[in-house]
């Protein structure tokens, strides 16, 4: 036997173990320990959630073309009123405008069972909430949820949000004039969730929203399991359908979702603004774990920012990208204080446009007058055994307010069109076992 022939076998045999399924680590990147609840991914079965109130029985009926808002909402009343229980959307299509979840109630959807959000915005009021980093009045999503610790979305039917009429509209917008923000453009999210604790969805597939698909904010303990969601990238886009946006959360679990949106899957916000981490109703998330997922096309599998004042212990571990525009996306926004703290993503594979993407965020900023621009901090961010396929490898340019440091990429084997580091952008910069087109990076 050869001593080539040898060294291939070792080589295959090296990756097959580098980039085999670990066991997950029990600390977080910063050393603490991942309490148990996260190793818990067991299902809520429908029997565990209380009496059924099917909405046929309150009048819905099947059919997509008549708005039943009334009805739906009357069905979640009487749940509530009577102690609580779970809303069953049975087989069929159920044309509905926002719908608001309440104290011991729960969503069902039967397989075969579409809830399907109006294209009228008429239909979704304007109430107290929370958008792109920001505490104001704004359209009701389609299926919202204050205050409903415990509150679940089970079953293996649909929440389409019916959305080409908004994409449309916002595009029309945006050709008319191309600075226009996504506010100016009337949309409503698919789920909204807010203040809300011991909060888990399964199962169900979230598809087509109209603007943010799933918004979680200053939420504790949400788990999110084998959710299949989806909006287009062609041939019409589904402008900033964020698949899952956390906003001031801790300890998050996402497991086990297929994530195909026109723009970030998973998007990390909490603030914006030059004094955005004194303003109570920011702050920070912490405790995220995204593991054994599947990202379709997205504008980057994992986002902090654009919105966002402190990120810590977050990891991406054990998933798969395909035709990811990036994996990791680090927004520096240059008007807004900002620390992106104990990143890691471990145990990649796939192919996206860039592995890494690190630049200032200049879409819509402003300073109101302040004279020191904040600063922006990014430190101890791990990406390790990672095996990619990418256009640019190390996508990196910062500003003199912008701070990168403690940096550690680890196992990495990566074929690039772009294969170049700047390793002096960043301040203690570890690498080991890197390997980018087949050359040793050091």
């Amino acid at each position: 036997m050869s001593k080539k022939f040898i060294a291939i076998i070792g080589i295959l045999l090296f990756h097959q173990v580098l980039f085999a399924q670990t066991k997950p680590a029990n600390v977080f990147p910063d050393g603490s320990r991942i309490p148990a609840w996260f190793s818990d991914t067991t299902k809520i079965p429908l029997s565990k959630l209380g009496k059924q109130y099917v909405i046929t029985r309150f009048g819905a009926v099947g059919d997509s073309t008549v708005l039943q808002t009334t009805v739906i909402q009357k069905t979640i009343d009487a749940a509530s009123q009577q102690g609580g229980g779970v809303v069953v959307i049975p087989q069929g299509t159920y044309l509905s405008g926002a719908l608001f979840f309440k104290p011991k109630t729960h969503l069902y959807l039967a397989e075969g069972a579409v809830l399907k959000g109006s294209d009228e915005i008429k239909n979704y009021p304007k109430i107290p909430s929370r958008m792109e980093g920001q505490s104001l009045d704004y359209f009701a999503a389609l299926v919202n949820v204050y205050q409903v610790d415990g509150f679940t979305i089970t079953g293996k039917g649909k929440i389409d949000g019916n959305g080409l009429r908004y994409w449309e509209a916002f595009w029309a917008r945006r050709k008319e004039n191309p600075n226009c923000t996504n506010l100016e453009v009337s949309r409503p999210r698919l789920v909204f969730v807010w203040k809300s604790n011991n909060v888990q969805m399964q199962d169900v597939k979230l598809h087509n929203s109209g603007f943010w698909t799933n918004h979680f904010y200053q939420c504790n303990n949400v788990k999110l399991l084998n959710l299949h969601i989806f909006s287009p990238y062609q041939p019409v886009k589904a402008p900033s359908t964020d698949a899952i946006d956390l906003d001031n959360c801790s300890n998050v679990l996402v497991s086990r979702c297929y994530l195909s949106v026109n723009d970030d899957a998973i998007a990390l916000k909490g603030g914006k603004g030059p004094w955005a981490d004194l303003v109570p109703n920011n702050g920070e998330n912490t405790n995220i774990i995204i593991e054994n997922c599947h990202f379709g096309y997205c504008h980057s599998a994992l986002t902090c920012g654009s919105e966002a004042i402190h990120n810590k212990n977050i990891v991406m571990r054990n998933c798969h990208v395909n035709q990811a525009e990036r994996v990791l996306w680090l927004k520096m926004r240059p008007d807004t204080p900002q620390l992106y703290e104990y990143v890691t993503v471990d145990n990649i594979t796939g192919q996206a446009k860039s592995l890494l993407y690190v630049k200032p965020w200049t879409q819509f900023f402003d300073l109101q007058g302040r004279q020191d621009p904040p600063h922006e901090y990014c430190r101890h961010i791990s990406l390790k055994n990672i095996r990619l396929t990418c256009q640019i490898f190390f996508d990196v340019a910062i500003n003199e307010n912008n701070h990168l440091s403690d940096f550690v990429f680890d196992n990495l084997t990566i074929e690039a069109k772009n294969g170049a580091v700047n390793k002096d952008i960043v301040k203690g910069f570890t690498l080991r076992n890197v390997l980018v087109n087949q050359q040793p990076v050091k």
